[in-house]
């Protein structure tokens, strides 16, 4: 067995990710790979551009001049500098990518740092929040798009497992289907809670509790999944669940009638919609459970009907992955996507794939596909007016046909295929732990990534949060928080 080969078993058999990360660069140092990272030139990116900036900022973070640096972050921090922030830049070495690009979004990440630190007789609390609230609104942030997976929604809690361990799990949380139940367990946890459940045997009893009063294999019934849910989900809507925890969630459905639209259900479009019922809708699989009329909280505190002439099912079907919706809501301009949906597992692509022949013959196709959905479903839509349910089939399918579901990072389950006849099943014990390892494995080849593609947005809402605990500490009503920093701008 040659040493190539023995450290990709050291990788494939790692316990966490510090174990991984070690195998995997000594892997890159026995390949040479690590020598790639060191050489900062490459047809992937510019690097020359990368070189300057960084040469750049530190002699301005040397000068010791803080107006410099305030003028150098007016200047622009941009995540994608350069090509800079490209997946397959991840795709060569097995850990991480070109030293020059993690030593720049370093850098820079300390020179935010660095500003917040900045007396304020020098830099204004006033210039410094107004500086930080514009870099982020321009900088954007991240959010996790979990899909609909039918009984592989374990992968998804290893995902988050595997993101929360490093500190790299997102804010903004959008979920379908299965994904909707994982977004909705996530959400409505503290930080505190949150580790409990994830890394504890917590995270495997409610479902071990459910193969216990069902036959193992056998399709799961909805009153399997309303006790899953009531077990797992607080009773909170989207507006509490948010104060409660400061993440936003979103959770897709769909219109259970023709001629209506999908929903993302979150605290900004439908704050006093309860959570639990709009979980139960986003996993309403056509013909296998029933469709679910949302409950909201009403002003008096009580549980009443949302929409009471109109039923919600399976978010996954017309917006598995939000992506435009979430960009609207909350200036996301990076999407990770842990993507487990058996329905299109098969014709997704990773890292690297797209460079090949093949794989730009493979995107042309896809491509063209959409596009003809998108052109024949007026004339299927019409063809099928008036005959229910194939009018909402066809919708529904239509739908699925036509969604994009790559995302900026895909983190996908290592297997393709999977046995039809499980994926709405009741599983054992044994395969919901596989499936939770499977989720983590598959999102460890991608933390560097992830890490180096958010590590400025996380300082800015660090530096930012801070900023907003001090006008928060104020004896007056948040609302007025600009009006504040005007004040003491003025004075």
């Amino acid at each position: 067995m040659n040493l190539i080969s023995r450290e990709s078993i050291g990788m494939a058999q790692a316990r966490n990710y510090a174990e991984w990360a070690q195998a995997a660069q000594v892997a890159d140092r026995i390949s040479g790979r690590e020598a790639w990272r060191d050489e900062e030139a490459s047809a992937r990116y510019d690097h020359r551009t990368i070189r300057f900036r960084l040469d750049e900022l530190r002699e301005v973070k040397a000068s010791g001049d803080p107006h410099h640096l305030v003028f150098y972050l007016h200047e622009g921090v941009h995540g994608n500098m350069g090509g800079m922030g490209q997946s397959a830049l991840y795709g060569h070495a097995r850990f991480g990518t070109k030293r020059l690009i993690s030593e720049y979004i370093e850098e820079l990440a300390t020179a935010i740092e660095d500003v917040a630190a900045i007396d304020e007789e020098i830099i204004g609390f006033a210039e410094k929040r107004a500086l930080f609230d514009r870099v982020s609104h321009c900088f954007g942030q991240s959010a996790l798009m979990f899909s609909g997976a039918g009984s592989l929604g374990p992968f998804h809690l290893g995902v988050a497992r595997a993101l929360a361990d490093q500190g790299l799990l997102p804010t903004v949380l959008s979920g379908a289907s299965a994904g909707a139940f994982v977004c909705a367990v996530i959400g409505t946890r503290t930080e505190d809670e949150l580790d409990d459940y994830l890394f504890s045997e917590d995270l495997y009893h409610p479902y071990a509790s459910i193969s216990t009063k069902s036959r193992i294999g056998q399709q799961m019934k909805v009153d399997l999944l309303v006790s899953l849910v009531e077990d797992l989900v607080p009773d909170l809507t989207f507006e509490e669940a948010f104060e409660l925890t400061g993440r936003k969630i979103n959770i897709s459905v769909s219109p259970n009638e023709p001629y209506q639209r999908s929903r993302l259900l979150n605290a900004v479009t439908s704050p006093n919609v309860m959570i639990r019922e709009a979980v139960m809708a986003s996993c309403a699989i056509p013909g296998i459970f029933p469709a679910v009329t949302l409950a909201a909280r009403s002003v008096d505190g009580q549980r009443e009907p949302y929409i009471r002439s109109r039923q919600w099912v399976d978010g996954s079907v017309t917006d598995d992955q939000p992506a435009d919706r979430l960009m609207r809501l909350y200036g996301v301009n990076h999407f990770i996507s842990s993507q487990a949906n058996p329905i299109v597992r098969w014709a997704l692509r990773d890292v690297g794939w797209q460079e090949s022949t093949a794989g730009r013959l493979l995107d042309a196709y896809r491509v063209a596909w959409r596009e003809w959905n998108r052109a024949t479903y007026p004339l299927a839509a019409a063809a099928t007016k008036n005959l229910y349910p194939l009018n909402l089939m066809t919708r529904l399918g239509y739908s699925v046909a036509t969604q994009d579901y790559t995302a900026d990072v895909n983190i996908l389950p290592r297997r393709r295929f999977w046995n039809p006849t499980k994926l709405l099943a009741v599983l054992t014990e044994r395969e919901i732990r596989e499936l939770v390892s499977e989720g983590e494995r598959s999102t460890w080849p991608k933390v560097e990534l992830i890490r180096n593609c958010t590590l400025i947005s996380r300082t800015l809402e660090r530096v930012l949060g801070d900023l907003n605990e001090r006008v928060d500490g104020l004896a007056v009503p948040r609302r007025n928080a600009d009006e504040l920093v005007l004040e003491e701008a003025l004075a």
